[in-house]
């Protein structure tokens, strides 16, 4: 048997200074769909995933919570990899960029990078000095279009800019520009959307500077090592978060390895497609591709870079506390109605609005009214009618043309939704399965085949047999089309239609060229979508939403326990304490929020001010008995959405007992509003 031809896809590598959340789903949903699609077309496809863990950000971090890096980095990736696990994810790599095998992986890079040398001749690497604004959230120096100007706050985090001088290693990102130019105009295919793509090549026409490639002011990442012709050690850099990251797709694979690891390096690579969100398209797109030229290595065949998933009028963000978890979702709607919701309802490659309610509303018309109503009546139907067997079709020549039509139009719909697969238009490939079932329940309603099995002619029972035939095996190219999609559903679906092969393993010849066989036996008939009432879900969700926000996450700290004073605290340096603005306020205004059973909305007097705050206090705390009241709020910290609203600081209480039940820290005496804790 002829080896299949490798399909080597990659999602991107999740930096671990917070917990996954939709926005990192959605990229590796897509992914695994790509794969299993990959896979029925005969492809032997690889999906690589991962964790970036090296830089500042996880330096900062891992030191308010007061554990080593290492320690925050397995407690995050875990969570990831679980997440991974729960949404049915079939990854086959996952790389981590702490591992010692991706640390070979990046010295066998470096290597090649010391020995290199720019299109006009000068060396690809230099030692250099570098001032700048710095973005420790994007990990990168940036330019005026990269702020927003007058307080140089990144535009892409709406967070400040830090001023920075420090010694670098410089990698000659300005020698590359005309050959980058080039590659983007040869191959439009590198780089999808044309949105992307057009975006990408007016930056690089725009001038490139020279990259700073290693840092001096953090410890937390792979170290450079000395190189042959340097005259002085660079034992005090490490390597630059971006060279570092992207070097996980060969590491992953097996760079800088031998044996059995350097053999599937040498097969898979280059990546046949990088799969990237939209704000980090420069680094992969220029960057990446850049590197590569230099060290003499094959470039990737395509990155595409998807839009944002918007909620609440904003990107999904953990600093902006919008996001949305998956698991709420997976528990009450299940995974496959989220995978068909993010492929279906947004165009991949523009943003797209998530909501709930949309979500619900898509749900219940296409999955529950369409495709869910289609396979109940029809398995129905052939159980009472032909005692759950596969039902013999009249011959060719007696069908009429509305019962060839259904089979004609299968054909048709296979070879669309191929084209749109290939080119990542889920969208359109799963309208045009849409169609295909929308044609078969309306030649159900035309033929009323109900009708027909009240007559009980030989000749109405022959015409019968021919509509659910046609009917149940235009199901079973729809449900083999939507496996990739909707893995979950469709193998329940797929045994439901008396089905025994492993529709996982399904290849399009497969689907095409096979029917079903007749006088075979259907399985057990029971919903797969079963319809869902609105208010009832919504409020369920937001519920689920709303514990798992509060459940302790590595990239938290858990609250301590009530005894957690007779233990040692981490000390806290005075200039950190400074920081918190802590401020007197007095409740004007306290009601409860409408559909979140703890929260409440607070507008509070802070002397200057009155802000709005949102506090998880309404099972202990009715709203009335507040106003009025003093109490502490912390003023300075980054406002946080809930629920639609924007809290504006946080009321300070104390956790008291097993349950963690809030006290409102208050006075005894009287204490003007807006006056500083101290």
């Amino acid at each position: 048997m002829a080896e299949k031809p490798k399909y080597y896809l990659t999602t991107p590598l999740y930096y671990v200074n917070a917990a996954p959340h939709l926005g990192h789903a959605y990229s590796t949903l897509v992914a695994d769909t790509i794969r299993r699609f990959k896979r029925m077309q005969g492809y032997d496809a690889f999906l690589l995933t991962g964790n970036d863990e090296h830089g500042q950000n996880i330096e900062r971090i891992a030191r308010e919570r007061g554990i080593p890096p290492k320690q925050h980095c397995d407690e995050l990736s875990a969570e990831f990899r679980g997440l991974w696990e729960r949404l049915g994810i079939q990854y086959d790599e996952f790389i981590r960029t702490t591992e010692e095998r991706h640390k070979a992986g990046v010295l066998e890079l470096w290597s090649r990078l010391t020995k290199a040398y720019a299109p006009d001749g000068s060396p690809a690497i230099y030692r250099g000095k570098y001032a700048g604004w710095y973005c420790p959230r994007c990990e990168e120096f940036k330019d005026e279009a990269g702020m927003r100007e007058p307080d140089h706050h990144c535009a892409v985090h709406e967070q400040p800019c830090q001023w920075t001088e420090e010694e670098n290693l410089f990698f000659r990102l300005s020698g590359y520009q005309e050959t980058l130019l080039r590659l983007y105009e040869e191959h439009p295919e590198f780089l999808r959307p044309e949105t992307r793509r057009n975006e990408v090549i007016s930056f690089v026409r725009s001038g490139l500077r020279d990259l700073s490639i290693s840092r001096t002011t953090l410890k937390w990442g792979i170290p450079v090592p000395r190189w042959a012709d340097e005259r002085e050690s660079s034992a005090d850099h490490v390597f630059y978060v971006w060279l570092d990251a992207l070097t996980g797709y060969m590491s992953g694979i097996g760079l800088g390895q031998g044996g059995k690891a350097g053999e599937r390096y040498a097969k898979l690579w280059p990546a046949d497609l990088h799969l990237v969100g939209k704000e980090i398209v420069r680094f992969h797109a220029v960057y990446w591709p850049a590197f590569l030229m230099a060290a003499g290595l094959p470039l990737p065949r395509s990155i595409f870079a998807h839009g944002w998933l918007l909620f609440e009028a904003g990107k999904m963000s953990k600093s902006k506390g919008n996001i949305v978890r998956p698991d709420p979702i997976r528990e009450v709607l299940g995974v496959d109605a989220l995978r068909y919701f993010l492929l279906r309802e947004i165009p991949f490659g523009q943003d797209g609005n998530f909501s709930f309610d949309a979500l619900i509303t898509r749900y219940n018309s296409d999955l529950a009214n369409d495709l869910g109503n289609l396979a109940s009546r029809v398995l129905t139907m052939i159980g009472r009618y032909f005692g759950g067997e596969i039902p013999y079709p009249s011959p060719q020549p007696q069908r009429l043309p509305q019962d060839r039509r259904i089979p004609e139009m299968g054909a048709e719909v296979v070879r669309r939704y191929r084209a749109s697969m290939d080119q990542l238009e889920f969208a359109s490939a799963l309208e045009t399965v849409w169609e295909l079932i929308a044609a078969v329940n309306k030649f159900l309603v035309e033929t009323e085949p109900w009708t027909l099995a009240e007559r009980n002619t030989d000749a109405d029972r022959s015409r019968l047999a021919t509509i659910l035939y046609a009917s149940a095996d235009a199901l079973r190219l729809a449900t083999g089309l939507l496996s990739p999609v909707m893995p979950e559903a469709t193998a329940k679906i797929w045994r439901q239609l008396g089905q025994t092969s492993d529709l996982s393993t399904l290849t399009f010849d497969d689907l095409s060229r096979s029917s079903l066989g007749v006088g075979e036996k259907i399985g057990k008939v029971e919903p797969v979508f079963p319809r869902l009432a609105r208010e009832e879900t919504l409020a369920k969700l937001h519920q689920l939403e709303e514990q798992s926000a509060q459940k302790p996450s590595a990239a938290k700290p858990a609250a301590a326990p009530a005894d957690a004073a007779s233990e040692p605290l981490p000390r806290l340096p005075i200039d950190e304490f400074l920081k918190w603005e802590l401020r007197v306020g007095e409740i004007l205004v306290a009601e409860r929020v409408k559909g979140a059973s703890k929260l409440l909305r607070l507008e509070v007097d802070i002397g200057t001010e009155v802000r709005q705050v949102l506090a998880g206090i309404a099972e202990h705390y009715a709203p009335e008995a507040l106003i009025g009241r003093k109490v502490v709020i912390l003023a300075n910290l980054e406002p946080r959405k809930l629920r639609g609203l924007e809290s504006n600081g946080m009321l300070i209480a104390a956790s008291v007992g097993k349950e963690d039940r809030p006290v409102i820290v208050s006075f005894t005496e009287d204490v003007p509003n807006g006056a500083r804790l101290r």
